[in-house]
């Protein structure tokens, strides 16, 4: 062990903590502008509003941020293998890892990946660990397809280390290829929580023309719909929406929808 070495070390942790810090105040900025469109979520219908091409900035950065995390963690561990003493009792530890090294390597880094998370990204991960055996919307199509297909599926599981979730699609539609219940693996992005169906005040209030993704009567696919009525204008828990290409006699029929079915269309969404 040389000092040279032990000042790397030291410098690449006052590197991992400026990181650290500034992906505290990214994923800040971040939630105040996720509590910004749950609240006003017509915001972004105003002319000039620049709040999800900030959002979007703002992903990136974060991702970033986690990447070069990783590395400089990456960087720290083989430093510190460097370091470790050798010898007879160095020896023995290795030859007891070679037989197990490679799944403890693969515990430890799940486990201390998930404690370095802010407190923010871990309160988001435990709420999709909690949607296990929930409905939830579902883009099951690639981001590089013509257009996005969404559906109703339960979740199965939740991986908190490749961020992905298990999802069943319990009553595939005719043109599936088995006949049976499908599962997919797809990654948070693609996953929507609805509104819990016995709390409507939990539910947003989309005004009459927003535009929404729902799911359209006697189905369990979702699509692009504008809001006629919301519930709380009618007292009820319905939405009045028209659907996208639901033309009948040269107009778009108005249909009933719960408040439980109805999520804020994704940005970029094609049909």
């Amino acid at each position: 062990m040389s000092s040279t070495d032990v000042v790397s070390l030291l410098e690449n942790s006052k590197e991992l903590d400026r990181v650290r810090k500034e992906q505290e105040e990214i994923l800040s900025e971040i939630n105040k502008l996720h509590k910004k469109l749950q609240t006003t979520p017509e915001m972004v219908e105003k002319p000039g509003d620049t709040s999800l091409a900030r959002l979007k900035v703002l992903y990136t950065q974060a991702k970033d941020l986690s990447e070069s995390e990783a590395s400089i963690s990456n960087l720290m561990l083989s430093q510190i293998d460097g370091i470790l003493p050798t010898g007879p009792q160095g020896q023995t530890r290795r030859r007891i890892g070679k037989e197990g090294n490679e799944q403890k390597r693969k515990r430890v880094k799940t486990e201390s990946d998930i404690s370095r998370l802010t407190p923010s990204m871990r309160n988001h991960l435990e709420t999709c660990a909690s949607l296990k055996g929930e409905q939830v919307a579902a883009r099951v199509t690639p981001r590089n397809a013509d257009k996005d297909e969404w559906f109703v599926v339960k979740v199965i599981h939740f991986d908190k280390e490749s961020k992905e979730f298990e999802v069943l699609d319990e009553e595939p539609g005719d043109d599936e290829e088995s006949n049976g219940q499908r599962q997919y693996k797809l990654p948070m992005g693609n996953i929507i929580a609805f509104p819990k169906s016995n709390d409507p005040s939990s539910a947003p209030d989309f005004p009459p023309g927003k535009h929404v993704l729902a799911v359209y009567p006697g189905t369990t696919a979702l699509y692009k719909a504008t809001v006629v009525q919301g519930p709380r204008r009618r007292k009820t828990e319905d939405y009045v929406l028209e659907f996208d290409d639901d033309e009948e006699d040269g107009s778009l029929p108005q249909r009933t929808v719960p408040f439980h079915k109805v999520v804020l269309l994704p940005e970029g969404h094609r049909q």
